[in-house]
């Protein structure tokens, strides 16, 4: 796959962050008949926003990362746009967050994977840790991976 893509940080309450809202909005939470509100983004303000664009400036894909400690993050809201999954988008936009969090001298990425992407992280070297468990009503897995 030819990468017609750029990763970057995107600010808080920006419209580009407003953007990846809308994304991870359609992608997780609809599906699933929920919203966003307003107490659960204030949340994010001090939280890192990934957005991958096209070329063409489209927003494609996006992820928040969420500082656990001083070696840990966690990778968290990972949503690409429908019409672009099983692209390798995902993977360009998993390793520019490993690549961020590495350059921000953090050791450990984590994360609560979907039972259905468990496979697409164990493909990035992402291992599950425990038992299944449920958030927002669906399994999932704790994984994680050393950077």
């Amino acid at each position: 796959m030819k990468n017609n893509y750029t990763f970057y940080l995107v600010d808080f309450g920006t419209p580009a962050y407003d953007e990846t809202v809308r994304l991870r909005r359609d992608i997780l939470r609809i599906p699933l008949g929920i919203e966003f509100y307003v107490e659960d983004l204030a949340l994010e303000y001090n939280q890192y926003h990934l957005a991958g664009y096209h070329q063409n400036g489209d927003l494609v894909a996006c992820l928040v990362l969420k500082t656990l400690s001083d070696s840990e993050i966690k990778m968290r809201q990972v949503a690409v746009r429908e019409d672009l999954q099983h692209k390798g988008i995902g993977q360009l936009l998993v390793t520019a967050s490993e690549d961020l969090s590495r350059i921000m001298g953090f050791k450990k990425m984590v994360l609560h994977a979907r039972k259905t992407a468990v496979p697409f992280y164990k493909k990035q070297k992402y291992k599950t840790s425990g038992k299944e468990f449920l958030e927002v009503e669906i399994p999932h897995f704790k994984m994680v991976k050393n950077l």
